[in-house]
């Protein structure tokens, strides 16, 4: 009980001071959970001091584009590793997952420097083209997933006159289907809450995604209008819980990685 109320706290008081004003809480001189006056002007006002639609559509385009796509791919790769003789397909794999110790941070700027010379900078090509080719480790979470199918239900579907696509298509792809939809949760969350990868490629207030906006409320001269933030900061979390809810049961399902074998 302790250990969950430390865990939602956090929470609960950022939602209250959404309902506070910005005087209450700079003059506050001893901590007080709930508002003494309750007041919604920061649901408001928090439509016209960034472009806060703009920065919810920008993030879902990204989220759009790349998802679908990079998820399908990543399970048509992880397929071909775990079921598909592939000459030196571990070394290939151990090449492709040694990708994931560089750190981002340390690629960044060459990465930068390649889109700016491409003039797809203040654009949101940067974040949608590299997810279209897929994750690695998806792909790797697929392809232990996979090994919990069975070979003779791909030999059967090849006796049957069935192609490897098919194969794919008719057998793996419904018993990967709970993992796929975990998968694309995380992933969605990862998106939506990114903020190092957005700040780099975007300037512009216009094509900025949500989180750099919501960053862009912390005043480097003057307060910082807390409840404000606070107010873009819960708003973007309510999508997420919503899915969290929609989805907790591919999460579970998720775990096993033969719960999809019958």
């Amino acid at each position: 009980g302790i250990i969950a109320i430390s865990m939602i706290f956090p929470f609960i008081y950022m939602l209250c001071t959404t309902f506070k004003t910005q005087a209450e809480v700079l003059g506050a001189y001893k901590f007080e959970l709930f508002p003494r006056k309750w007041t919604f002007q920061n649901y408001v006002d928090i439509w016209f001091k960034i472009p806060f639609a703009s920065g919810i559509g920008n993030t879902l385009i990204i989220e759009i584009a790349v998802i679908p796509i990079g998820t399908l791919v990543s399970a048509l790769g992880a397929f071909a590793f775990a079921k598909m003789k592939l000459p030196h397909k571990n070394v290939l794999l151990l090449i492709l997952m040694s990708s994931m110790m560089v750190p981002f941070a340390a690629i960044f700027l060459p990465q930068y420097q390649i889109w700016n010379s491409l003039g797809m900078t203040n654009s949101l090509i940067p974040l949608i083209l590299p997810g279209l080719f897929g994750n690695i480790s998806m792909t790797f979470f697929f392809i232990q997933f996979m090994k919990g199918i069975p070979d003779s239900l791909i030999e059967a579907a090849k006796m049957d006159g069935a192609g490897w696509l098919k194969c794919f298509v008719k057998v793996a792809l419904p018993l990967l289907w709970p993992a796929m939809a975990a998968q694309a949760v995380f992933w969605f969350l990862g998106i939506w809450n990114d903020y190092f990868a957005p700040s780099i490629y975007l300037t512009e207030e216009g094509v900025m995604t949500l989180q750099p906006l919501i960053n862009s409320l912390n005043s480097t001269q003057g307060a910082t209008n807390f409840p404000l933030v606070m107010t873009g900061a819960f708003i973007s979390s309510i999508p997420l819980i919503v899915i969290y809810l929609i989805f907790q049961k591919y999460f579970m399902k998720a775990l096993s990685l033969s719960s999809g074998i019958k």
